[in-house]
């Protein structure tokens, strides 16, 4: 399919009301770059394109003109079974990113398969200078290594991550505030020992407390370790 057809796939599922709604929830894409498509019809998409021939003039065509795109486009690479081949489609992809959105939606599946593969590559990452790109890492360190694979290298990394991005610092809360849920005795020194700036402190604080897997008691000791 072209880039053409593509486009033309896109605006045959168009939902306007959709659309409008969407432009409100993330304010750092413009309004006239949503076509209105949603989820569920993208990730189906996603799976019918590459079945239909070689997608790599759409993979390739960076930067893309609608949201949309750039939506149906993580969730291509999300279906990628090859791991290099995800991470170079990756590598090209991540610069172009410019929204929470598809930062957030782009989670590859082969990842789960080559934790120690993926390591190096998010260390790389989390050094960008792209803020899309640390939100990613920090995401990939979230969804990845806070169970089995967990280890205290990881919190400590996150933990040491300076930024005046509200987009990187709201993924350093997001990514404690799971820290708390899933590994609590571990990670709770970081927010007891006030590593966290404050800001980022205080919303992980308050994304933990909305948890309903940290416990009543757990709940009020964090609620007292706030900072003014």
């Amino acid at each position: 399919m072209t880039i053409k057809d593509i486009q033309e796939r896109l605006f045959s599922l168009q939902d306007i009301k959709y659309r409008g709604f969407q432009s409100k929830l993330i304010p750092t894409v413009a309004a006239d770059a949503f076509i209105g498509v949603r989820t569920p019809d993208l990730r189906a998409l996603a799976k019918e394109i590459p079945k239909q021939g070689d997608i790599k003039s759409f993979l390739g065509a960076l930067p893309h003109e609608y949201f949309d795109e750039y939506q149906l486009h993580a969730f291509i690479i999300s279906e990628i079974n090859d791991f290099d081949e995800c991470i170079a489609c990756l590598q090209q992809f991540l610069p172009y990113i410019d929204n929470w959105a598809t930062c957030d939606q782009l989670s590859p599946k082969v990842f789960k398969k080559h934790h120690g593969e993926l390591l190096g590559h998010i260390k790389i990452w989390l050094a960008s200078d792209k803020t899309y790109t640390v939100r990613f890492a920090v995401g990939m360190l979230m969804q990845h290594f806070l169970d089995e694979d967990f280890d205290m290298r990881y919190p400590e990394t996150v933990a040491a991550i300076r930024s005046d991005e509200y987009y990187i610092n709201m993924v350093i809360a997001w990514y404690f505030a799971t820290a708390l849920a899933k590994q609590y005795s571990a990670v709770l020194p970081y927010i007891e020992e006030n590593r966290l700036d404050t800001w980022t402190h205080n919303k992980a604080i308050q994304k933990a407390v909305e948890s309903r897997r940290i416990t009543p008691e757990q709940k009020d000791h964090l609620k007292g370790l706030k900072r003014k």
